[in-house]
């Protein structure tokens, strides 16, 4: 897996920056993500999440920034089994975080949990801000991965911790193979039939296929600085949960 190479992919053949394509690409599908999302995991992403939330159980952070937040499953989510004082979600979409801002609202959590319009390789927060960090099937999206997690580094307070939870490419040759029919067929027809948006899903097939993953994540997490870092696999490595440590 090569960090470079994720770097470089885009939904689109523009000459616009990969944020900016990301961000057209999720504000393009934003009406629809919820539902793509519970259909291609084949509704293994809500557990995923709370897998991924309860790594932060022991922590009891108070203060927690989601990037990456979409329409605000994992912002909600987080808020429900963490109780912190204040969950801030970030995304690069607009789009996305109009439909998080709405559900937040229907619920009558607006005050506790907020959503800034913000790039993972440049936040707009404090150093020492939050006492964690979680991104979602985000990271593989990140212009510069190391340098994005050098800003997630900078934004915890020592001790804080990082939780990623991204898609994989399984190990193993038996699930591999299903899992590439899959990804490559059923997933970009599934996506350009309900979203109308088939470069966007064959654009999480090809990210996926790139994103650094198991020990490859872990180095770039050190890289930057951070202590502790690990992962698990989930669903015969279709996912996987990365976590680590600002230095106290």
């Amino acid at each position: 897996m090569s960090q470079k190479s994720v770097e470089k992919l885009t939904p689109y053949n523009s000459g616009e920056n990969k944020g900016k394509q990301i961000a057209k690409m999720f504000n393009a599908i934003a009406f629809r993500y919820d539902i793509m999302n519970r259909l291609i995991s084949l509704g293994q992403d809500k557990r995923w999440r709370r897998k991924a939330i309860s790594v932060l159980k022991p922590n009891s952070p108070k203060t927690i920034l989601d990037i990456a937040t979409g329409t605000g499953d994992m912002a909600i989510k987080i808020h429900s089994m963490l109780a912190p004082c204040q969950v801030t979600g970030c995304d690069i979409s607009e789009g996305m975080m109009e439909v998080a801002r709405k559900k937040v609202a229907n619920m009558g959590l607006s005050q506790e949990i907020a959503f800034t319009a913000g790039d993972c390789i440049s936040l707009p927060f404090s150093d020492n801000s939050f006492n964690a960090v979680t991104i979602s099937f985000g990271i593989r999206n990140v212009e510069d991965i190391e340098r994005g997690l050098s800003e997630i580094n900078r934004v915890l307070t020592p001790g804080g911790k990082l939780v990623i939870l991204e898609l994989s490419v399984p190990e193993n040759r038996f699930y591999k193979f299903f899992y590439t029919i899959y990804t490559k067929l059923v997933i970009p027809t599934l996506g350009k039939l309900i979203t109308g948006e088939r470069s966007a899903y064959d654009y999480l097939r090809k990210s996926i296929a790139v994103v650094p993953q198991g020990k490859a994540m872990l180095d770039l997490m050190a890289n930057v600085g951070m202590t502790d870092c690990s992962y698990t696999y989930m669903t015969f490595g279709a996912c996987a949960i990365y976590s680590a440590q600002k230095v106290k």
